[in-house]
């Protein structure tokens, strides 16, 4: 495995296309020639190519883990009646992110769904909603992570799309009077650094039903694992997921920094790190990379 990803880094690093994320000015910034793939299976092992080391912020990555931990918290009903299930076919960032009727967002994989999501963490225990969701991904990822706040401040200064759409929010009463912070929360869950080992690790724990392969340690309960992993697959690639579906047929989300997780159920996760985005804000390497280690391995959903 090590070889065959080893093989996909040489055979995709030439590529050139796509761009940086330079609506975010640090994200702008990053080095358009890294690129690394890691698997990690459900019981742990790690395969891994590129520089695996460098750290990325998880920028919409962040989505179905934080959906999780609300999922968890407030149980299907509610979060059901304030944000929907069904792809938007819009891009990431539109503001016409909203139904028509119920007024919801779409999805939680949208900027609007997953806003809405971030409003619905609170502080519990003295513990402050930060801390919450930092120790979220802690234990996704095994160890203490941290937030960018350069990244975090670059969002927040030009965050004016996001900003509208969270007064949009509240005018249908989605969420509540807590704009700014619920916004500050989103774009720190968003500026959290990872690596792309951190990240097949997450991608691995949903695999693995909810259960953190090294630690054992239960993050999400096995039956919402599902609500998550088909919200992954028919929204997490926006909209461009129908072509993933039919390409891949695995469970995915990408984020703007370059990051890619894919989940192939009961067996690993799947992660790569490029910053090179295409004009659906996933990274172009990446999605080159998976379809070809999919494929190989015969890792479809429905192939079999």
């Amino acid at each position: 495995m090590n070889q065959f990803l080893s093989d996909l880094v040489k055979k995709y690093l030439p590529e050139k296309h796509g761009a940086t994320a330079s609506y975010i000015p640090e994200l702008a910034k990053a080095d358009p020639d890294q690129f690394a793939i890691a698997v990690v299976t459900c019981d742990g092992k790690v395969y891994q190519a590129g520089n695996t080391d460098h750290k990325f912020t998880l920028q919409s990555a962040s989505k179905p883990f934080v959906y999780g931990m609300a999922l968890e918290e407030h149980g299907r009903e509610f979060m059901r009646s304030r944000v929907g299930v069904e792809p938007s076919g819009e891009a990431f960032n539109s503001i016409v992110e909203l139904e028509r009727h119920t007024h919801r967002p779409y999805n939680p994989m949208i900027n609007s769904g997953a806003i809405a999501v971030s409003s619905f963490i609170k502080d519990s225990k003295n513990i402050k909603r930060l801390d919450r969701v930092l120790g979220l991904f802690s234990d996704y990822t095994g160890h203490a992570v941290t937030v960018d706040e350069a990244v975090f401040l670059s969002e927040k200064k030009t965050a004016h799309r996001n900003r509208s759409i969270a007064h949009l929010l509240r005018h249908f009463e989605i969420i509540g009077d807590d704009i700014e912070e619920s916004l500050d929360l989103y774009f720190k869950q968003c500026s959290i650094l990872v690596n792309t080992t951190d990240l097949a690790t997450m991608a691995a724990t949903l695999a693995n039903g909810g259960v953190q392969p090294n630690s054992k340690k239960v993050l999400v309960k096995k039956d919402h694992v599902p609500d998550i992993l088909s919200l992954m697959f028919t929204c997490g690639m926006y909209d461009s997921a129908g072509e993933w579906a039919y390409t891949v047929g695995l469970p995915a989300k990408s984020g703007v920094s370059g990051g890619l997780l894919t989940v192939v159920p009961g067996k690993m996760g799947i992660a790569t790190y490029s910053p090179l985005i295409d004009q659906q804000g996933h990274s172009v390497r990446g999605v080159h990379a998976v379809r070809d280690l999919v494929t190989h391995f015969n890792l479809n959903m429905f192939a079999n």
